[in-house]
């Protein structure tokens, strides 16, 4: 009688843990009911005449971890005090998405702790998948924190905005302590960010089709939140002096 291995060897021996890992979501998403000790149980026989099994064998286990770990995998709604298991909506989204792996960089990317206004904003959006809003959502909640802290008029958008708020030695936002040449370059980030960035309509540097560069320009928005949040700071401490 011949035994299958639940992946193939020649990929339990080649691949990295994630790639292995979504290879072995895959098998399991055809059953029912997952569990760690009838996949190494039953991979065993397949697996236990080659000369590197026991490797093999905790591959497979690591594999199982990292799904485990993701959230691909859960306990089964039927089964809770077993050990059996069920493939989780998002371990089937990853399994569903065109490029799984760069779907799940992405989504670690902003793992971290976001902005709560770009948190709130973007992050639901992203796990959607419509990437290309997600990132333009974070953009335009600089946008809106910098006409707030400026007080700057309702009319000026965008680059404009970002131009006049951070005019050197003149504009609301200024850090006019700072030497000129850090002033434009603050001025000139800010624009740079919302002109390549918050237009969804404008010429870009990154395709949004991509989730792992538009979770960077999240985290981009979230820096700028960052930087805002300090100017707010200063704006507060020269107020009450």
């Amino acid at each position: 009688m011949t035994y299958l291995p639940p992946v193939p060897i020649r990929l339990l021996r080649t691949l990295g843990t994630p790639e292995l890992a979504l290879e072995l979501l895959r098998q399991l998403s055809k059953g029912d009911q997952p569990n760690i000790n009838s996949l190494l149980r039953g991979a065993d026989p397949a697996l236990h005449q080659e000369r590197d099994y026991r490797d093999l064998m905790r591959r497979l286990s690591d594999a199982w971890a990292w799904l485990v770990a993701q959230g691909f995998l859960g306990p089964h709604e039927q089964n809770t005090p077993s050990e059996w298991m069920r493939v989780t909506r998002e371990g089937r989204a990853a399994l569903g998405a065109t490029a799984p792996m760069a779907a799940i960089n992405a989504a670690n990317l902003l793992t971290t702790d976001l902005d709560p206004v770009i948190a709130a904003k973007a992050r639901p959006i992203f796990g959607l998948g419509d990437y290309e809003t997600a990132a333009f959502a974070a953009m335009k909640q600089v946008e809106v924190e910098v006409r707030r802290l400026s007080g700057l008029n309702q009319s000026l958008i965008g680059t404009k905005l970002m131009q006049e708020a951070f005019a050197k030695d003149r504009g609301p936002l200024t850090d006019t302590s700072a030497e000129g040449g850090e002033q434009v370059a603050t001025m000139n980030l800010f624009m740079g960010a919302i002109g390549t960035f918050k237009n969804p309509s404008s010429h870009r540097t990154v395709s949004f089709d991509d989730p792992v560069e538009a979770a960077e320009v999240i985290q981009l928005a979230d820096l700028l939140m960052k930087l805002l949040r300090r100017v707010a700071r200063r704006l507060g401490s020269a107020g009450g002096s």
